[in-house]
């Protein structure tokens, strides 16, 4: 039976966080056995903000050490930068001119990043969405996996899809947004109602999966809880120590009703310590890899030449149909 495809990626724009260890790279490495992966680095959909040169190449490099060190196999994934496979930017062009303005307008990402870089709304940024919609159609994905903050882009691939194939004929699959239920949103250790970021502007309140031990010991006993001092799991009444539980549960295999039993009457000291001490523990072996493969650049580049080699394989089939159906001469 032929595997369904999966089509995701990550921002080249700094160092993953605990959220994205949870929520994305270890669904990630699951997901490489069940699925035919293709795994991005999206440094083109990074431009949007402007960037430092060196530091935006130099976070291509940690992004896909990040993606090794958390079990990645490049053998099994197709791992690959967006830039090196030209279809991206050229498809993103010709959707574009089949995406309404209207459609782009609505986008709740477009308004987020509007009001954060009010110095800087280009042209990009509002069509971003349609370069995304192009990096999923070139492999003809089946799923996309994605949080709910991005699934509103999914539905407009859909849409796109649909609305080419009516013109044109069949020319793309249909992909449907894949989201997890759990471990999805770790939210920020100081602000328990907003997802943990990387632009979280608030000390404290994101661990870096670069982190040191000390420094996420001392990230989680800051962390923000309440005046009660009572372990249970009330996600309205008490996020922020809703939200330590669930990672502490992701990471044990604990259930909630468990966590509770175990730290009964023992007040947040105590609770906090075994949080950090498990994320310690857990990141740990992804650390001393990521380190490693820091230091070796070359093997790095094997990884991303390999796979934008096999990438550029398949999206090209799909582009030159689409320019073979809209005219266009390559």
């Amino acid at each position: 039976m032929e595997k369904k495809v999966i089509l995701s990626g990550i921002q080249a724009t700094g160092d993953l966080h605990l959220g994205h260890y949870i929520g994305v790279l270890k669904r990630f490495v699951e997901m490489q056995d069940e699925f035919d992966c293709y795994y991005m680095i999206a440094n083109l959909h990074a431009l949007t903000v402007r960037r430092d040169p060196k530091e935006l190449k130099e976070n291509v490099y940690k992004l896909l050490a990040s993606y090794i060190a958390a079990g990645l196999d490049p053998d099994k994934s197709t791992i690959f930068l967006q830039s090196q496979v030209h279809e991206h930017a050229e498809l993103g062009w010709v959707l574009d001119c089949y995406t309404y303005m209207g459609e782009l307008s609505r986008m709740t990402q477009y308004k987020d990043k509007s009001a954060k870089h009010a110095d800087n709304i280009n042209a990009g940024l509002f069509t971003y969405p349609s370069l995304m919609a192009g990096d999923i159609l070139l492999y003809q994905a089946d799923l996309v996996p994605t949080g709910e903050d991005q699934k509103q882009h999914v539905e407009l691939t859909r849409d796109l899809a649909e609305r080419f194939n009516k013109l044109y004929g069949e020319t793309f699959k249909i992909p449907k947004p894949f989201i997890e239920k759990v471990g999805a949103r770790v939210m920020g250790l100081q602000d328990p109602t907003s997802k943990m970021s990387k632009s979280s502007t608030l000390p404290n309140d994101t661990i870096l999966l670069i982190d040191t031990p000390e420094e996420i010991m001392k990230k989680v006993k800051k962390a923000v809880t309440d005046s009660d001092g009572i372990v249970k799991y009330d996600e309205e009444n008490k996020p922020g120590i809703s939200n330590l539980m669930e990672i502490y549960g992701i990471i044990t295999s604990k259930t909630m009703d468990e966590i509770e039993n175990e730290f009964e009457g023992q007040g947040y000291g105590n609770f906090k310590v075994a949080v950090a001490d498990a994320i310690i523990k857990e990141l740990e072996p992804f650390r001393n890899k990521y380190n490693e493969l820091m230091a070796n650049p070359s093997y790095l580049e094997e990884i991303y030449n390999k796979g934008a080699k096999k990438a550029s394989e398949v999206a090209s089939k799909t582009l030159k149909d689409v320019y073979e159906k809209i005219g266009i001469i390559r």
